[in-house]
């Protein structure tokens, strides 16, 4: 049988340690699979190991516990499920948000031995539930939907954008374009750039996709998939393939595009 894994995602090596031994000691039959020390890493260590648990800090520097939940999230094949979350915070307004995501619990730092001992005792349960009722898409897209807003509570509002400086590239050379927001159509994440499609043109730019999608209004523009935001309008038609996977077609350009499983629910009622 499978022992129990967890992942601990921490970035003071002392409370990391500190952490993975009170486990050992109120849990000796959890395996530690990785102890990493930044959000980024957990999210790809997650990918990697499947654990059963995560144990996230939720200020980390460049992804914060909650944006690594959520990118794991994203990532995820639509065969697995998200482990088990729990996050650790040095703030009670942080174990709110713990369990407004449906994570399992939290716990304070310092950890204390009695506080851990009723977290492990929570995420046991939930494993023992599991065995017998395994998560549904149905949790997924709560959990997720729970992350999103409280991601989107944190982010102070920006003013929309009404056109996008855009680069094209000619025979001639570059050209910068003024691109009147109105005539987008999607936009899609390119290695370091982001296409800019139009109904008959494509340009590139810099901005990061996180940064941009900030910016747009979000009643005009979707995000889809992990590296696709699309208007709203140009959707022609929504296909259910017979795995149930989502593919859009648009009205101005060819392609169709996919929508990844964490985006699906903005379909439901289609």
């Amino acid at each position: 049988m499978k022992p129990i894994s967890a992942v601990i995602a921490e970035d003071e090596p002392l409370l990391a340690e500190s952490l993975k031994r009170e486990l050992a000691r109120a849990w000796p039959a959890l395996f530690v699979a990785a102890v990493v020390g930044d959000g980024e890493s957990a999210v790809k260590e997650a990918l990697a190991l499947q654990p059963d648990v995560l144990f996230l800090d939720i200020q980390m520097p460049v992804m914060t516990g909650l944006e690594a939940a959520f990118s794991l999230a994203e990532q995820l094949p639509d065969s697995h499920n998200l482990p088990l979350l729990v996050f650790v915070t040095a703030y009670d307004q942080y174990a709110v948000q713990a369990f407004e995501v449906q994570a399992v619990d939290y716990v304070l730092k310092p950890v204390r031995a009695d506080r851990l001992a009723k977290t492990i005792e929570r995420v046991q349960q939930r494993l023992a539930l599991q065995a017998s009722e395994p998560p549904s898409a149905a949790s997924f897209d709560a959990t997720t939907s729970q992350l999103r807003q409280i991601m989107q509570s944190m982010v102070p509002p920006q003013p929309r954008l009404e056109r996008i400086q855009a680069s094209r590239q000619t025979a001639s050379g570059t050209t910068i374009h003024m691109v009147p927001m109105d005539d987008v159509v999607y936009f899609e994440a390119a290695d370091k750039y982001i296409r800019v499609l139009t109904a008959e043109q494509e340009y590139l730019i810099r901005t990061p996709l996180k940064e941009l999608i900030g910016q747009l209004d979000p009643n005009v523009f979707w995000q889809v998939h992990r590296g696709t935001v699309v208007r709203v309008n140009s959707i022609a038609s929504v296909h259910r393939d017979e795995s149930f996977k989502v593919m859009l077609k648009l009205r101005e350009r060819p392609e169709t595009l996919a929508v990844s499983r964490l985006y699906g629910y903005l379909f439901k009622a289609m």
